[in-house]
């Protein structure tokens, strides 16, 4: 009598039965750090964008602080001449054309507080908001204190911020 050979209909179903719960187990944790990881780069992104953005008003003092990120990219100019109205600090994603810009699943965008016509910048806001696939995350800004603020609000801001107080009753992010 010849044995037949290979698994039974009931050892397959066993075998997806654990690939299905060990699946069902690791995929949310792996959306939970790819979301913390998200949130590190908005981080990071708002501290470059403060450090660019002091760079520019130390640069260029007529100026202030950047009115838009727009002027710290290189308005699409090849190769990059640095100048008050492109002054080269930030990458064309970062520095798109028109705010905000995408990058890394975050949406950023800065807004000078001043006069402006002529008059210095004398602050800004640097804003990032979560945006794109698995975009749950906080919200991240800074101004030229140098502060780092994430929102632990349930609700995220409708606007980009526009003003530091707005900016300052977010909590400082540990670094």
């Amino acid at each position: 009598m010849q044995k037949d050979r290979g698994f039974s209909l009931i050892e397959l179903l066993i075998v997806v039965a654990i690939i299905l719960i060990v699946a069902a187990i690791a995929i949310p944790n792996l959306l939970r750090s790819r979301i913390a990881a998200n949130e590190a780069g908005g981080a990071a992104t708002i501290r470059t964008l403060i450090t660019d953005s002091n760079l520019y008003a130390n640069t260029y003092p007529a100026a202030g602080y950047p009115a838009n990120i727009t002027v710290l990219g290189n308005a699409g100019a090849t190769p990059c001449v640095a100048s008050a109205a492109s002054a080269c600090m930030a990458d064309s994603t970062l520095a798109c054309a028109a705010q905000p810009c995408l990058k890394d699943n975050y949406l950023y965008s800065i807004t000078g507080i001043g006069p402006g016509g002529g008059v210095p910048m004398q602050n800004f806001v640097a804003f990032g908001t979560p945006n794109g696939p698995n975009s749950a995350g906080k919200d991240f800004c800074g101004d030229s204190e140098g502060v780092v603020r994430r929102n632990f609000a349930a609700a995220p801001p409708t606007a980009a911020l526009t003003t530091v107080a707005a900016c300052e009753v977010y909590t400082p992010a540990p670094l």
